[in-house]
């Protein structure tokens, strides 16, 4: 991938819906949750007033705020450490994890570039090497940078000749990063600093003089976690220089949700501008040529029509995919000094599949499909005649293939939901694939079994499923299933090894993943049948799945719990909520739960492409229908949940969660738990250190096993 491209009715079930739980789940005694205070603020929304009452815990730096969060995690984890099952749970998932893992390489200079973690490193390391099968040299290992490796590198970009590495680094999960860049050949630091940078990569000038970035003015004191981010600007960073002399290259004063991400083309010719509003896939595409000191930024794509991605460019032919008159995407060439549509030519056109990524690399065109939400890759030539497909080691996800066409191989992954991540070496010119490096884990993935079936929606809509578990296992109803989605922004899910996942099915579960609504699955029609005032089909799609579960015998809703984070936390806080019968545990994660609201901090605003706004009459009626937090109902039944977040979470601010918790132990009635744990120094996920993702994941399945009566089985 070139460095610059972006970014039939209700299923009738006759159910006998039980709340029952397992017998020690009813011999429980119910917990004693801290007390937390009621200060209602009243809102009025297009003639509806909306009382929130749990407003004061938006402010995350108040002391009864910071109090509140040290008394929840008292009950919560005291809670998780007297689950016997935890020891085990933990022990085993740090087997599992112990095991050597590798990125793909990248070739710049006369050095390749490579990624490798050996098993626990809670961070991976960067290397260097001569050659692919070469000895590795440390250049940079984020273990270093703190103790507890909640330090993260954040993005990476390497000069033209492989003798510069520019690096992000995040701290304790936040999405602010800071810049530096590293000598190769010392791996030592040279003094370049870049802060205040979010939602940007670095790339450098073919010279290696410098790189450019995008970042927001540094936020007032107090506001770094909470603060709504506007005016998004495109600088260039000259090596050698302070951050304050570095020379702004684009940005439009008079529109404050415009991100602009910048890229310089593989033959140094173009800076390559995008422009996004909010997360709408689709964008503004601008460029400046390099070549000419004081060029102008020229205004190529402007009318906010489609999604343009850069591919890369031969002299003044600019490749793009866009799904312009192409909803599953197609591959268009546009000469900019000719650049009317009259002259564009359309090079691949659209497949029945999904295109979803597309690299030159020796000279061709290396096209990522999804077929069902599987990976599919096919090689063109660049008039595009089709070649060949990419043989793929079976049904599963495939990435990489980046480079530039000047290259003769690339690199790919290749992993399923139980077998992870093997790289592969590709030879372009000849088609043929060679393991480079293949794990080997703890784990016999020859014991379990994954399929795709089709199921129906409330509306008739067929929507994929897969579906993992052991060979053999029974349809008796009785089986302990974890089903987990996202539906939304149009991000597909697709097969993929997680350790935590691996270790659930070794437990005897089931894991069930349905392609909902909202994601890129079937390209953008599927990702606008689940947005904004048709959001309710991500959360319908979903409960279909439960249901069909359930009616072929895979499970019951006593044995049945959910899961997902970010918009997959608001997709668990929705269907708890209008459900809570169906299911007997939820895991919402890191969750958009007020709907109402969440367009007010950090990056929130530029959701609203999605789920629409409280500021529009229609669109809030929709939103107020299936707001988690404001659709708790008094004296209900609620499934054994637990709510996770994090203190430094400034993507979805962990007020969402704070609040929903709040609300759902005041309207909760019964016995089983439901709680919230707040992790310390980590974020949204993004580079969240080894250790912690083992303690979240034996807390996460030690609280379902209790919850679904299960016996660890290791």
């Amino acid at each position: 991938m070139s460095k610059v491209t972006s970014s039939f009715a209700l299923l009738a079930v006759a159910l006998a819906v039980s709340c029952a739980r397992t017998t020690s789940v009813k011999d429980a005694p119910k917990l004693a949750y801290p007390a937390t205070a009621k200060n209602p603020v009243t809102d009025s929304y297009h003639g509806t007033d909306v009382i929130d009452p749990y407003r004061w815990l938006e402010d995350d730096n108040a002391p009864a705020t910071r109090d509140w969060v040290k008394t929840q995690n008292a009950v919560t984890f005291g809670h998780l450490a007297s689950l016997p099952e935890r020891s085990s749970i933990s022990n085993r998932l740090t087997q599992l994890w112990n095991f050597e893992r590798w990125s793909t390489p990248s070739h710049h200079g006369n050095r390749f570039f490579v990624s490798r973690n050996n098993g626990l490193q809670n961070q991976s390391v960067v290397f260097s090497m001569d050659s692919l099968e070469g000895e590795l040299r440390e250049l940079l290992d984020p273990n270093r940078l703190s103790s507890d490796g909640t330090v993260a590198l954040s993005g990476t970009d390497l000069s033209d000749d492989g003798k510069l590495l520019a690096y992000g680094i995040s701290r304790s999960g936040s999405d602010w990063q800071e810049w530096r860049v590293r000598n190769v050949d010392s791996a030592k630091d040279l003094p370049d600093i870049v802060q205040w940078v979010k939602f940007s990569s670095a790339s450098w000038n073919k010279d290696g003089s410098g790189f450019y970035y995008s970042r927001y003015d540094a936020p007032k004191p107090g506001e770094a976690l909470t603060g709504a981010n506007y005016f998004h600007k495109l600088y260039f960073h000259r090596l050698g220089t302070p951050q304050s002399s570095d020379v702004l290259v684009f940005d439009r004063p008079d529109k404050k949700e415009w991100n602009f991400y910048g890229g310089v083309s593989d033959d140094g010719h173009y800076l390559i501008i995008t422009a996004s509003e909010g997360t709408d896939p689709r964008n503004r595409v601008l460029y400046k040529d390099l070549t000419k000191p004081g060029s102008p930024v020229v205004e190529l794509l402007m009318d906010f029509d489609a999604d343009y991605s850069f591919i890369d460019n031969d002299g003044s032919m600019f490749w793009f995919r866009t799904d312009l008159n192409a909803p599953r995407a197609r591959v268009i060439g546009i000469d900019v000094t000719r650049p009317d549509r009259a002259n564009w030519k359309e090079i691949i056109p659209q497949s029945e599949d999904t295109l979803t990524a597309v690299s030159a690399v020796g000279d061709r065109f290396l096209c990522h499909y999804l077929k069902d939400a599987r990976s599919v890759v096919k090689v063109f030539t660049l008039d595009g005649r089709f070649e060949r497909d990419v043989d793929l080691p079976g049904i599963g996800s495939a990435g990489g293939f980046g480079g530039k066409r000047s290259d003769k191989e690339t690199f790919y992954s290749f992993t399923s939901f139980t077998a992870p991540g093997t790289v592969y070496r590709y030879d372009v010119a000849a088609g043929t694939s060679s393991a480079w490096r293949a794990p080997k884990v703890d784990f016999d993935s020859a014991a379990y079994e994954t399929r795709q079936i089709f199921y129906p929606s409330k509306d008739g809509t067929q929507v994929p499923m897969f579906i993992t578990h052991k060979k053999g296992m029974k349809l008796d109803g009785k089986n302990p299933t974890y089903l987990y989605g996202y539906g939304g922004f149009n991000i597909s899910l697709t097969p993929t090894f997680s350790v935590a996942i691996a270790a659930w099915l070794e437990m005897g579960g089931v894991y069930a993943m349905p392609n909902l609504r909202g994601g890129g699955e079937y390209g953008e029609a599927w990702h606008k049948a689940g947005t904004k005032l048709q959001k309710q089909n991500v959360f319908d799609d979903f409960i279909a799945a439960a249901e069909w579960l359930i009616a072929n015998r895979y499970t019951a809703p006593e044995r049945l719990a959910i899961g997902g984070g970010s918009n997959g936390g608001l997709l668990v806080g929705a269907c708890m909520t209008q459900r809570p019968e169906l299911f007997a545990a939820a895991l919402p994660a890191v969750g958009v739960m007020d709907m109402l609201r969440f367009h007010k901090f950090t990056i929130g605003w530029a959701w609203t492409s999605d789920y629409g706004s409280s500021d529009n009459p229609e669109e809030f009626k929709a939103l107020y229908a299936y707001s988690p937090y404001h659709n708790l109902k008094p004296g209900t039944r609620y499934p054994s949940t637990m709510v996770t977040t994090a203190d430094h979470d400034d993507r979805v601010v962990p007020a969402h969660s704070f609040k929903f918790a709040a609300r759902l132990q005041e309207c909760h009635k019964g016995p089983n738990p439901v709680l919230i744990r707040i992790d310390v120094k980590a974020g949204h996920g993004a580079g969240k250190p080894t250790s912690k993702q083992i303690a979240e994941a034996a807390d996460r399945w030690a609280f379902l096993v209790r919850e679904l009566g299960m016996k660890v089985r290791f």
